[in-house]
């Protein structure tokens, strides 16, 4: 994984609240692989390249749209590309960080975004 390589995945809520979530990042790391699209999917991914220069001032988008339910949201990737996620998340929804992992050189972190 590239120092500002970021996975995100998503479950609960539907694909419309996943597609939200991964546009509240665009603006911070740029275009994702794809956005979420299968509606029956309990899971979505998505990974930004951050070769991108989006938001390198770690801007947000304004509001990451509303949410139909809460959905568990986890980022993983080096330190700084996943605490500019985290950072990007509570800033654009409500959210309750529900802890982090750290390895040698990448961390994962998990929160949840409520409606």
């Amino acid at each position: 994984m590239s120092g500002t390589q970021l996975t995100v995945t998503l479950s609960g809520g539907g694909a419309d609240d996943a597609r939200a979530v991964v546009r509240a990042l665009e603006g911070t790391f740029g275009a994702p692989d794809e956005l979420p699209s299968d509606e029956n999917a309990t899971v979505h991914m998505a990974t930004f390249d951050g070769d991108a220069q989006a938001g390198a001032d770690g801007s947000a988008e304004e509001g990451g749209g509303r949410l139909s339910a809460p959905v568990t949201v986890t980022v993983q990737g080096a330190p700084e590309a996943v605490r500019r996620a985290s950072d990007t998340l509570t800033r654009a929804f409500t959210a309750r960080d529900d802890g982090a992992a750290s390895g040698d050189q990448e961390q994962e972190r998990q929160l949840l975004l409520v409606p």
